[in-house]
C-alpha cells in the first residue's frame, strides 16, 4: 500500500492522542492502570528478544523510541535481569502529546525506573535532545538503536501538508539522518506489509538496509491468512 493512498483518519491527529492520554494518565492516577498497550504485550515482547539477540545491552548504548507512549516498551527493555537489562539512563522515549510524556514519567516513577528519560518531541520538525551522559555532540548518527511500535502507521494516517505532501514520506529520512552508523532499526506496523515497510525505507537516499524480521503467529480471517503486524530491522552502513 502507497501512503498516499490511505484516508486521513483520526488516528492521525494530535488532538486524538492527547485525549487518550489524558484519559489513561486519569486511570492511572485512580486506579494504576498503566494503559494499553499498542499492538499487545507478546509483539513487545518479541521487539524486546529481538534486540537482546541482534543489539544487546552495552553500557554507552544509546536507544530511542519514536511515539513511546506509555513507555512500556522502554520499561521492558530496562526490567531486563543482569547483563540482558538495558541501562535505564540510556534509553529516550519521545511522543509529540504532552500527555503521553506524563503517564510514561507516572509509570516510570512507580516503577522506580525514572533514570528513563521521556520527552515531549514532534519527531517529524525536531531532533531529539541527546542524553544527559551522552558525550556526543552531533545530533546526527547519535542512536544505536531506533524502535518503532505503531508511529509510523499513526502518522501514515495524518492529513496532508499545506503543500499537499504526505507528512509521513519524509520520515524515513529522519531515522536515516539519527541512525548510528552500524545502528539498527525496528518497526512494527499494523498497516503495511514487510515488503511495503522495505520498499520505503531501503532507498537511495536514506542507505538503510534490510537485516532481517520478526515472525508473527499467521491466522486466517475470510478466506485470507497473513500476520496481524509486520516488524522488520534495518541497519545503517557503517
Amino acid at each position: 500500500m502507497d501512503t498516499s493512498e490511505l484516508e486521513p483518519s483520526k488516528l492521525g491527529t494530535k488532538e486524538h492522542w492527547d485525549n487518550v492520554y489524558e484519559e489513561e494518565l486519569e486511570n492511572f492516577s485512580e486506579n494504576g492502570d498503566e494503559g494499553e498497550i499498542w499492538f499487545g504485550k507478546k509483539a513487545m515482547n518479541e521487539m524486546v528478544r529481538w534486540a537482546k539477540q541482534h543489539a544487546p545491552p552495552r553500557p554507552d548504548m544509546s536507544v530511542l523510541e519514536v511515539g513511546s507512549g506509555n513507555g512500556a516498551l522502554l520499561f521492558a527493555l530496562a526490567e531486563g535481569r543482569g547483563e540482558a537489562c538495558y541501562p535505564a539512563q540510556r534509553l529516550l522515549g519521545i511522543d509529540y502529546s504532552e500527555g503521553a510524556v506524563q503517564l510514561a514519567q507516572s509509570v516510570a516513577h512507580a516503577r522506580n525506573l525514572t533514570a528513563i528519560t521521556f520527552r515531549v518531541c514532534d519527531f517529524l520538525h525536531e531532533d531529539p535532545s541527546l542524553l544527559a551522559d551522552d558525550q556526543k555532540t552531533d545530533l546526527n548518527g547519535a542512536w544505536d538503536l531506533i524502535l518503532d511500535k505503531g508511529t509510523y502507521d499513526a502518522i501514515a494516517l495524518m492529513e496532508k501538508d499545506k503543500n499537499g505532501r504526505v507528512p509521513v514520506e519524509g520520515y524515513p529520512m529522519r531515522i536515516a539522518k539519527l541512525l548510528n552508523p552500524g545502528g539498527y532499526f525496528l518497526i512494527t506496523s499494523c498497516n503495511f506489509t514487510e515488503v511495503e515497510l522495505q520498499s520505503k525505507f531501503i532507498t537511495e537516499e536514506t542507505g538503510l538496509k534490510y537485516h532481517s524480521r520478526i515472525e508473527h503467529p499467521i491466522i486466517s480471517f475470510g478466506g485470507s491468512t497473513g500476520s496481524a503486524c509486520s516488524s522488520v530491522a534495518f541497519t545503517k552502513s557503517a
